[in-house]
């Protein structure tokens, strides 16, 4: 079916017959690799990743995807058809959360940094606020408030091409002065009332020696933690963001 756009002609694809035709049939071993347990290498994968994607939608299909980061070991298995994601403090938007309430099927990319392969998990989510487990999420003294627990429909190794495609893991490749700074970002994608220099100073090198500490409410001071049995993440670097471009002046 063919359809107008200002920018030309598109010639898009609607049903299931006519996009295979168009790709083909996967190989049978990419047919099959997906399974419904972990895996003792699953759980090996999962126990050095710190960092994986989240994807929701709610009840009407509205999508989001959000980063989950910590120390290696972020996914936590609490068997081989259960894995918990803790939630840590951050923007209180919640939006993934408000999906799961609608609608509790999730998807999950778990990485390894310098790993082309992903390991990719498919489930039904549950939002828990306090189990016994937590006390197995601790990083720098920090319990979580909140934690997914997905039930795990799907698991399965994804291929390497889109990173050997992307070089992302090649630091020749990487250049994140192209952009400005995060300040600089946000004031000029938001109509937000701080000033540039206070921005400055919020995402400046100290942001990161708050990712662990617990806040009383609105308002009130930070405290730092002591350290957790699962260790922490090192403020020493130059910047939680990298350099970014030069402030224009």
């Amino acid at each position: 079916m063919t359809r107008e756009s200002s920018t030309g002609t598109w010639t898009a694809i609607e049903d299931e017959g006519e996009l295979r035709d168009l790709v083909g049939h996967p190989a049978e071993r990419a047919a099959t690799k997906d399974r419904s347990r972990l895996l003792p290498i699953d759980r090996e994968w999962l126990a050095n990743s710190p960092f994986c994607v989240l994807a929701t939608s709610d009840a009407e299909g509205n999508c989001d995807a959000s980063p989950k980061g910590d120390p290696r070991g972020l996914i936590h298995v609490l068997d081989d058809e259960t894995v918990v994601v803790p939630e840590r403090k951050g923007n209180k938007r919640m939006d993934g959360f408000f999906n799961v309430l609608r609608n509790p099927h999730v998807g999950i990319i778990s990485l390894i940094p310098g790993r082309g392969e992903t390991l990719r998990i498919n489930g039904r989510a549950t939002i828990v606020r306090d189990a016994p487990f937590f006390d197995d999420l601790v990083v720098k003294g920090h319990r979580p408030d909140l934690a997914l627990v997905v039930e795990i429909d799907q698991v399965f190794f994804h291929c390497a091409k889109a990173f050997m495609r992307s070089r992302l893991w090649s630091p020749e490749t990487w250049e994140p002065e192209v952009l400005p700074s995060t300040a600089e970002l946000v004031k000029s994608s938001q109509n937000t009332p701080e000033s540039l220099e206070s921005l400055e100073e919020h995402y400046g090198a100290q942001y990161a020696s708050k990712l662990y500490l617990t806040s009383g409410g609105p308002g009130s001071r930070f405290r730092r933690t002591a350290e957790g049995p699962r260790g922490g993440l090192s403020p020493s670097f130059a910047g939680p963001f990298g350099p970014g471009r030069a402030r224009r002046p």
